[in-house]
């Protein structure tokens, strides 16, 4: 089975998540609220390996309101 992400990526990932269990992970700045959800947590590593340019797969696409809503009528 093929990684899910770079080498690059999951030593990424991996750091945010030592600060996260830690207490140390902020979401925004050094000043922003303390980090609570492991989901939050991850998202925060994954955006910070795309900006340090690793190898991320793309984010899947959510469907707009209007379709989920034309979706539900025709059913």
């Amino acid at each position: 089975m093929a990684r899910k992400y770079g080498p690059k990526a999951e030593k990424k990932i991996g750091k945010v998540m030592r600060e996260f269990k830690e207490g140390k992970l902020h979401s925004g700045s050094k000043n922003g609220p303390k980090v609570k959800s492991r989901k939050q947590a991850i998202a925060i590593g994954i955006s910070e390996a795309e900006r340090a340019g690793a190898r991320v797969p793309k984010r899947k696409p959510t469907a707009t309101r209007a379709k989920r809503k034309t979706t539900r009528k025709s059913s």
